[in-house]
């Protein structure tokens, strides 16, 4: 029989976000563990807020706001907060009725600062971090480090000459100027942008364009895939390799020694030396173009541990393919270095996040 649209809505409904979502969900599971790391970071939450004035918004409720902006690849803050409105899945993971009023986008705004001040973004990925470590899902002997750029919230036509020297005349059209770079070198050392100095021009190949990027670097332990450890640093030549070691120094918790695995970028001297100054057995493709040679021989690559490396590292472009597409982190959304490392740190939280609890349900 066919059904009919009845025009008249209910005039009293007894029903929570909790009914709604199903119980088998898969957020069912990151909520659960989210909540179970912020409830830990609840003595640094009360450290940030005085006892007095208006209640703000929870913090714990803009940290998981962040990860349903990476899970549902929400563009900005403020679709996020109009589809808050409307969207029980939401509702249901932060904790609010179906009655309780959104917060505006410009809540994030004010309490970034805030955020920012206690590295609040960089705990809560310790703790996630750590409670994979609880659940025995992480390698604590066999690691991979990779790097990758994250495009600035800057044009290329906000580089200005550090000296001054480029006359300062209005601009043709203010929304869209134009710059006319013919004849004039550009780079680090001579311009930045005066949209955000802190971003600086990279590429990742000699046929690649330089864009206005951070350096976004990675640790994975090779077992599951997880990140261990994560950094955003400005982007420049050398940085790559000393925020591996730095990773790898601040990281390692085995008296066992450890292998890391890598591409050619990192079959530098200073890179292989420093890995092997910490106990780490460094893993690295062989660049054999260079004059110099490689930096790894043949006492390493005979080893079928060294093979395995070379095959595993490769799943940590897995990891950047996901944070650039699906947690939107290919550009960032922020201007200035902390900024955008504290987004970092929430997609790469949200990152372990997922990959934990389809583990853990696999599991069960």
């Amino acid at each position: 029989m066919r059904g009919h649209e009845s025009k008249q809505t209910s005039m009293l409904s007894i029903v929570s976000p909790e009914q709604r979502v199903r119980a088998d969900h898969p957020l069912r599971k990151v909520k659960q563990l989210a909540d179970e790391a912020l409830a830990r970071l609840s003595p640094t939450f009360d450290a940030m807020y005085s006892g007095m004035g208006r209640p703000s918004i929870p913090p714990e409720r803009l940290l998981k706001s962040s990860l349903l902006i990476c899970f549902y690849s929400i563009r900005s803050e403020r679709l996020f907060c109009e589809e808050l409105e409307y969207n029980l899945l939401y509702r249901w993971f932060l904790d609010m009725s179906m009655t309780e009023e959104g917060f505006d986008a410009s809540s994030f705004s004010r309490n970034r600062e805030r955020l920012l001040q206690h590295d609040v973004a960089k705990l809560f990925f310790v703790e996630i971090v750590e409670a994979a470590r609880k659940a025995k899902l992480l390698s604590h002997e066999h690691f991979t480090v990779d790097g990758t750029l994250i495009e600035a919230w800057a044009s290329l036509k906000s580089l200005k000459p550090k000296d001054g020297s480029k006359k300062n005349e209005p601009p043709d059209d203010p929304g869209n100027p134009t710059v006319n770079w013919h004849g004039e070198k550009r780079s680090n050392e001579t311009h930045e942008s005066s949209t955000d100095p802190e971003a600086k021009l990279a590429r990742k190949g000699n046929s690649r364009e330089a864009k206005l990027s951070y350096g976004a670097h990675a640790l994975m332990e090779n077992r599951n895939g997880l990140l261990v450890d994560f950094a955003v640093e400005p982007a420049q030549g050398v940085t790559e390799r000393e925020a591996a070691l730095a990773m790898l120094n601040e990281t390692l918790v085995t008296k066992e020694r450890a292998t890391v695995g890598a591409d050619k970028g990192y079959d530098t001297r200073n890179f292989v030396d420093g890995c092997r100054e910490l106990g780490v057995t460094p893993h690295v493709a062989q660049d054999i173009n260079t004059r110099r040679g490689s930096m790894i021989d043949d006492r390493t690559t005979r080893h079928e541990g060294y093979v395995i490396s070379q095959k595993v590292r490769k799943r940590v472009e897995e990891i950047f393919g996901w944070m650039k597409t699906v947690g939107g982190f290919r550009k960032t959304r922020y201007r200035g270095l902390e900024r955008t490392r504290m987004a970092g740190m929430m997609v790469a939280a949200a990152y372990n996040l997922m990959r934990m609890a389809r583990m853990m349900t696999n599991a069960a």
